[in-house]
């Protein structure tokens, strides 16, 4: 077998395994852009955060604003956050971007990030994110804040539910986050999350949505980054690969090998 045809059988192995299970896509943002992913947005309009809905906030939700969904999410390039400078680690955490949910600037806005996979086969979902929250001395039913959600969309199953939020006190958060002057409750690393996908739901279809919010009175900011969406654990952020991409050379350059001790023999 010769390096083409070798390149080729690859590229269908990888094809055939991306036409049988459903993934993200763009679960990194390096194509610069939020292709693969909705993006919504809208004015809080002073609702206590447990009835702030992300899918109301998403395109034809009865909070969407395209205005909003059009301009304070951002895929952005590496650097520090504006706000909170070194304290925090660089706003990307692996490749050229990551995207940001809601803008650095207070007003009472929400904005939300969402993507559906269908037949999803994997059995677990990763992504790394850090997070700002200003603590505006509210309740935590009117702080900013941010949510997790994941949807067994076959079954209308409300999976994960997670919501943190910057009441005073830290209450809303947890060991993760830290705090900077009494204000600002933010993450100064990169954080992993897992989210389990039980076994019995392999090849359901799923929605997961990110959502982050100013504090309802509108004065106080809420925002999160966002980064390597996908069924492996987002890799250090020093360029190395992914197990499952190293799996792939790997098994190519072996293959590659044996071919040429056959046409040397």
């Amino acid at each position: 077998m010769n390096i083409k045809s070798l390149l080729g059988a690859v590229a269908m192995l990888a094809a055939a395994t991306a036409a049988n299970a459903g993934g993200f896509v763009n679960g990194d943002f390096e194509t610069g852009t939020t292709s693969g992913w909705t993006i919504g947005g809208g004015f809080r309009n002073y609702q206590n955060l447990s009835s702030v809905n992300p899918s109301a906030f998403l395109p034809g939700g009865s909070s969407y604003d395209a205005s909003i969904a059009g301009s304070h999410s951002k895929v952005v390039s590496p650097g520090l956050d504006p706000l909170l400078g070194n304290l925090m680690a660089n706003t990307v955490y692996g490749g050229k971007y990551s995207l940001r949910i809601e803008d650095t600037t207070s007003g009472g806005y929400v904005s939300v990030a969402s993507q559906t996979v269908t037949n999803y086969t994997d059995s677990n979902i990763f992504f790394a994110w850090l997070a700002v929250l200003e603590n505006g001395g509210h309740s935590a039913e009117q702080s900013a804040a941010m949510k997790l959600q994941l949807v067994d969309k076959t079954t209308n199953t409300l999976l994960i539910s997670r919501t943190y939020n910057a009441v005073g006190g830290g209450g809303g958060v947890d060991s993760r986050f830290s705090v900077y002057g009494g204000t600002y409750y933010y993450t100064p690393k990169w954080q992993i999350e897992q989210l389990a996908i039980d076994a019995s739901l392999s090849g359901h279809t799923f929605e997961l949505t990110v959502l982050a919010s100013d504090c309802a009175p509108t004065g106080h900011e809420g925002y999160v980054y966002l980064d390597g969406f996908g069924a492996i654990a987002p890799p250090p952020s020093n360029g190395v690969p992914e197990p499952a991409s190293l799996a792939l050379v790997g098994g190519a350059l072996v293959a590659l090998a044996a071919a040429r001790r056959r046409k040397q023999a």
